[in-house]
């Protein structure tokens, strides 16, 4: 329970992190929250847990089927803010297209 408490407060401190630094500068922040922490810190995770190369290896090379839907969500976000679009909306908007993405990423994935 307390390994489980540990990787929360480190994954979380770095989260907190990424969102003080991108109130002061949001390049930064930005920059910060682009950086793949929550992957690399999954794999170190996983590692820890496992010592399973091909285990890791599978979740790694999984992990950038992911990232590709993920990305227009960056795009549609700032298009829609700049358009005068709430932030809740413009969120939801992005969210529900990369979860759309993700399901044609899982069907096609399942069809190769």
């Amino acid at each position: 329970m307390l390994y489980l408490f540990i990787k929360a407060a480190i994954s979380g401190v770095l989260i907190a992190a990424a969102s003080e630094v991108a109130r002061r500068h949001a390049g930064f922040g930005a920059l910060i929250a682009s950086l793949p922490l929550v992957s690399v810190l999954g794999m170190i995770w996983l590692w820890r847990d496992t010592h399973d190369p091909v285990r890791l290896a599978d979740h790694a090379a999984a992990t950038l089927w992911y990232v590709i839907p993920s990305v227009p969500m960056f795009v549609l976000i700032p298009v829609l803010l700049r358009a005068g679009v709430g932030f809740w909306p413009a969120l939801l908007a992005g969210c529900g297209l990369t979860i759309v993405l993700y399901l044609i990423t899982i069907w096609a994935m399942g069809r190769a």
